[in-house]
């Protein structure tokens, strides 16, 4: 590989590492929402996974069934989850060009 070869490829990695820096502004930017009992629990993440709020519907608040209340919750916390995981896997085949390359994990 000459020179010009090896120069190029750290712009590339460069070019790489910038749009790898917007993705994840953008996934920290981005919002979702995770639901259950019919919408009387909801989970807002951000693309990033992290979770930004949690509201309740205080119908769903019931002392003698706490359990039930804890179900819901779950279910809104993982579907908001699965939601940004799915947001951040568009990201990364925008960012990859649909190629999936073994190793390349995001610093999530």
């Amino acid at each position: 590989m000459g020179k010009g070869g090896l120069g190029d490829m750290m712009k590339q990695v460069q070019k790489m590492q910038a749009k790898m820096e917007q993705m994840q502004a953008e996934l920290e930017d981005m919002m979702v929402e995770g639901t259950s009992g019919g919408g009387m629990v909801k989970v807002v993440a951000n693309g990033k996974s992290d979770i930004q709020s949690i509201t309740i519907d205080p119908e769903v608040v019931d002392k003698d069934d706490v359990e039930m209340l804890q179900d819901l919750v779950l279910a809104a916390v993982n579907q908001a989850k699965e939601k940004a995981q799915e947001a951040q896997a568009e990201h990364m085949s925008g960012l990859t060009g649909g190629l999936n390359i073994p190793g390349l994990n995001l610093p999530f």
